[in-house]
């Protein structure tokens, strides 16, 4: 088994690699003056199981180009079975047409990864499940529920007495799963999207009143949304709003809107490398999500069960 790891996030892929107790492959991947991309592995990979870490994050179009021209190498050098490993998906969002003439983004970079000499997918936390079946491969979605339950746990006193709130109706599933964990009751807010990345609240589904309350979702970008959700429910009587969301794409001005918002943090994962923007929000924890890909990884690798990680 060997691990390469792209740009998009070297600290994630070390600290992977360290689980594994298993060395990077010595691999380059730069960039030409006019922005091309170029990758080389440096070590033989004929025959091995190379599983290749590449959050296609920010900039998402870069990193997923990178990850594409990885694979084709690995694929051109005799690998045995090459497995993408995108902790955070890009372009989930794109799941499904919301128009006349509009794309299905998250279909097409499945086709581009698999037509790259991929053989398997394993990504964390998908935006919907059904884009599992966007690819004609193996995939495995991990979730990270209980890596997020645990960190409650440890944070809160009394988790049993706490509210997990899905901030719309499309995350019930993802936020009822954490509750259950957690022994708590679930609400609900019920928002109107007026355009992409711009919604507003319409109602909340549950009694919130002088509870404490988790935000629980799985993908916070601006941060508008999310900050607009927190004070609807502070209005509405809660004591305390934190959130808990697992990818932190966090673009533009988003720190500082959780910064000066009424949430009294912001926990996600690692799973996308932070900018020191986001490094130095004060609201803004990061919950290391290693342990749980590198067992994934070492799972597939031996032809182990993934799915009893959540049982």
């Amino acid at each position: 088994m060997k691990l390469l790891a792209g740009n998009a996030n070297r600290t994630l892929a070390q600290a992977v690699a360290t689980h594994l107790d298993l060395p990077l492959t010595k691999a380059q991947v730069k960039r030409f003056a006019d922005n091309e991309i170029w990758a080389a592995i440096d070590e033989n990979v004929r025959g091995e199981d190379v599983f290749v870490l590449q959050p296609t994050s920010f900039p998402a179009n870069d990193n997923l180009m990178e990850l594409l021209i990885c694979i084709d190498a690995l694929k051109r050098a005799s690998a045995r079975r090459i497995t993408a490993v995108m902790p955070y998906y890009g372009y989930a969002r794109q799941d499904r047409k919301t128009g006349g003439r509009t794309p299905i983004s998250a279909k097409l970079v499945a086709n581009l990864i698999t037509r790259a000499g991929a053989d398997r997918a394993l990504m964390m936390d998908l935006h919907s499940g059904q884009i599992q079946g966007f690819f004609d491969i193996p995939t495995d979605n991990l979730m990270a529920a209980p890596l997020m339950a645990a960190d409650i746990k440890a944070h809160y006193p009394n988790p049993h007495e706490l509210l997990v709130v899905s901030p719309d109706a499309g995350g019930v599933v993802r936020a009822a799963a954490v509750a259950s964990r957690l022994g708590g009751g679930l609400a609900i807010v019920d928002k109107r999207r007026s355009a992409p990345g711009q919604s507003e609240v319409a109602n909340i589904i549950g009694d919130v009143a002088g509870r404490r309350l988790i935000l629980y979702d799985d993908i916070v970008d601006s941060a508008g949304t999310l900050c607009s959700a927190a004070k609807s429910l502070m209005e509405a009587g809660a004591s305390e709003v934190s959130a808990y969301v697992i990818h932190g794409v966090l673009s533009g001005a988003a720190a500082d809107r959780v910064a000066n918002s009424v949430l009294k943090e912001l926990v996600i994962t690692d799973s996308i490398e932070a900018t020191e923007t986001v490094a130095a929000c004060g609201k803004i924890r990061r919950v290391g999500c290693a342990p749980l890909i590198g067992e994934a990884i070492r799972r597939i690798a031996n032809e182990e069960s993934v799915s009893k990680l959540f049982d």
